[in-house]
């Protein structure tokens, strides 16, 4: 009995832990409708052999948020600013680095020159600013390299099932980014309450985050064909990959105030709210849509000639090759 008591207290434990968490971007129901649609609506040119893995890939939709528990230290560590981007936080950047590691170390030197202790020394580090650019254009490399094989296993006639399921994990890994990434309030600092000067009274109430992104889209019932209905129709993606996704997160962060603004009047507590609705499904849609172009330009980019940079971003004889990260920033493609 007693043996029975302490396996209660610590599973009592790990769920006050698992609930302290920050919340899981859009909770299941969206992630799963948004991964769905971006599948459904593949052109016929994209990788529509993933379509066979829709219930996978939806189903294990919010699988990267079980990295980020603090239990799981080292994964939480490594995982948790994946699913932020808080341009806010590092405005004295005119352009974020095309490189992780620059941009970590962008800054420290920024952090070095702040009072110490102070609030923006404090904030400013890979955990308050967030890396889910570079997130989604690794995912989105290694897409193309998984696609790559794929090709070369089916021109020669050999089974691709093994290649196609680990792609379907790599479609959960940059959809879960790209659909985070589509969420206003996983693209400012205002992310769990308002921070800072509050002019307007906006709530600091941390639970902001999941009223709207789960609990206001279970309320509505949020299905793959609401998402569906919002998703334009598919276009090649122009320009280079990384600036698309800055760009992507851009038109989410200027999105934010509205979900402040729709909490304020009381429309996040009423499912019969029409603009709270219509803010869920065009930002569901946006995210489906870039999902489905990154899908889409992967499958493209993946049939052409690899092209390796003038040099290899770890060789000392790059042009562009920083001894503090031991690499050179990618380059525009």
């Amino acid at each position: 009995m007693r043996n029975r008591f302490k396996i209660i207290a610590v599973g009592l434990q790990l769920a006050l832990i698992v609930t302290a968490t920050p919340a899981a971007a859009w909770g299941d129901r969206a992630h799963a409708a948004i991964n769905r649609a971006a599948l459904a609506s593949l052109p016929a040119d994209g990788p529509v052999f993933l379509q066979a893995h829709a219930d996978f890939i939806g189903g294990m939709a919010s699988l990267p948020d079980l990295w980020r528990q603090p239990v799981d230290p080292f994964a939480k560590m490594e995982e948790d600013p994946n699913h932020g981007w808080f341009r806010e936080q590092f405005a004295f950047m005119k352009k974020p680095p095309r490189s992780r590691y620059e941009f970590v170390i962008a800054l420290l030197d920024a952090q070095r020159k702040m009072p110490p202790g102070s609030d923006a020394a404090l904030r400013t580090n890979v955990r308050w600013t967030g890396t889910m650019a570079y997130a989604t254009v690794e995912a989105f490399d290694r897409l193309v390299a998984g696609m790559r094989m794929h090709r070369r296993l089916a021109a020669q006639g050999q089974d691709t099932r093994h290649i196609d399921q680990a792609l379907a994990y790599d479609v959960v890994r940059i959809a879960h980014y790209v659909g985070d990434g589509a969420q206003p309030l996983h693209a400012s600092i205002h992310s769990d309450g308002w921070r800072g000067a509050n002019p307007k009274q906006y709530t600091t109430d941390r639970s902001i985050h999941s009223r709207f992104e789960t609990m206001f889209v279970d309320a509505i019932g949020l299905t793959e064909q609401d998402v569906l209905r919002g998703v334009p129709a598919p276009a090649r993606q122009q320009g280079d990959v990384f600036d698309a996704v800055l760009a992507f997160l851009d038109d989410s962060a200027a999105n934010m105030e509205r979900v402040y603004q729709l909490d304020q009047q009381g429309a996040l507590a009423d499912p019969a709210s029409r603009p709270a609705r219509d803010l869920v499904y065009a930002r569901t849609a946006t995210g489906a849509a870039m999902l489905r172009d990154l899908l889409h330009r992967a499958w493209l980019v993946s049939a052409l000639p690899p092209q390796n940079p003038a040099a290899d971003p770890l060789s000392p004889a790059n042009p562009a090759y920083n001894p503090e990260t031991g690499s050179a920033p990618a380059p525009v493609k």
